[in-house]
């Protein structure tokens, strides 16, 4: 992957980067909505700085580099965790990684006990890596979404790399009916954290890093883009 980056000049610069974009890249579906809302926004959208601000950690947050589609390198097998955003940003005193997952009516994808049906040994090695990664000290129950594992991990992991304080993963999601938002509350529950919409949840530090999680609803006027 390389490490040469090239600034976009629209929403529309995105769609490249996108594993399937003749598929994704529609009206209404996430990965659009999230280019033309974080784009336009030209660093944190309003309703995600509103959130995020939230926790006095993050007073005065800045972006210095939003990236789409991040790839996040991850033990076990050669698939990354490839995030539709991720942020690094700045307070008065340290720096944030923010892990952004993009989501309209999606789900986020397989269980615990759909993703480990014959598990191979890069599988079992990528289990290990997260939970470690995560803190966990068992494997998450079988209804658990393995999305949110490598998602959380992805802003963990980048953290570290890049020496910053605060980990975030940031659920930004479209759906009036907050789809999905079972599954990010079972997913908080392995940390004896609860969710809420709009709010910014400290899970304490995990892997020397101060982890939050967020659920921000997006701005609807972005599926109409």
């Amino acid at each position: 992957m390389s490490k040469i980056l090239i600034p976009s000049q629209s929403a529309e610069d995105w769609k490249q980067f996108l594993a399937e974009p003749e598929k994704h890249w529609k009206r209404g579906y996430s990965a659009r909505a999230i280019a033309y809302c974080w784009q336009e926004a030209d660093g944190l959208p309003d309703e995600v700085r509103s959130v995020l601000t939230q926790e006095p950690a993050f007073e005065g947050l800045e972006t210095l580099i939003a990236i789409p589609e991040h790839k996040v390198m991850l033990n076990g097998g050669s698939r990354p965790s490839q995030n539709d955003v991720w942020v690094i940003a700045r307070t008065k005193t340290s720096l944030v990684s923010i892990a952004v997952e993009g989501k309209v009516s999606e789900s986020f994808g397989p269980t615990m006990a759909e993703w480990g049906i014959n598990p191979s040994d890069g599988k079992l090695e990528r289990l290990r890596y997260l939970c470690s990664v995560l803190g966990l000290k068992t494997k998450p129950d079988d209804d658990i979404r393995y999305q949110f594992l490598h998602r959380t991990a992805s802003a963990i992991i980048e953290a570290i790399r890049f020496h910053a304080s605060h980990a975030v993963m940031l659920v930004h999601s479209f759906s009036e009916k907050k789809v999905g938002f079972a599954d990010y509350e079972r997913f908080l529950s392995l940390f004896n954290v609860a969710g809420e919409v709009d709010k910014i949840i400290s899970a304490g530090q995990v892997s020397g890093v101060n982890l939050y999680f967020a659920w921000v609803r997006g701005n609807e006027s972005c599926l109409e883009k």
